[in-house]
């Protein structure tokens, strides 16, 4: 009975040490995977605020050629209207930069 009893009490240990075990496994995975699971929050939040930057600086950008360009065509607006007010001659827009010519690629040539 004694013995019986001792084998019974020793399963009882093993089967407790093995639960206890799987318990402990169990809170390590959940920690790492809280650990995870925070990183990648804050992944997530860099990744979002980088693109909220990018996306207001392209608007930025946007609105700021767009003004230029606006700013260009008013004054372009107002030589052409003193123009036909004063009866000038025709007037050229573009500027010095937007021709090509006097352009040699001898200057990217290897050497």
């Amino acid at each position: 009975m004694q013995k019986i009893q001792m084998e019974t009490q020793s399963k009882i240990q093993i089967k407790q040490a093995e639960v206890a075990f799987d318990v402990d496994k169990m809170k390590q995975e959940a920690m790492l995977k809280s650990s995870l699971m925070d990183k990648e929050f804050n992944y997530n939040q860099q990744l979002a605020r980088i693109n909220a930057e990018a996306l207001g600086y392209r608007e930025t950008t946007k609105e700021e050629s767009k003004d230029k360009r606006i700013s260009i065509q008013n004054t372009q607006q107002s030589k052409l209207i003193e123009q036909r007010k004063n009866n000038l001659p025709s007037i050229n827009f573009e500027s010095n930069e937007d021709s090509l010519d006097g352009f040699s690629f001898q200057e990217f040539s290897p050497r």
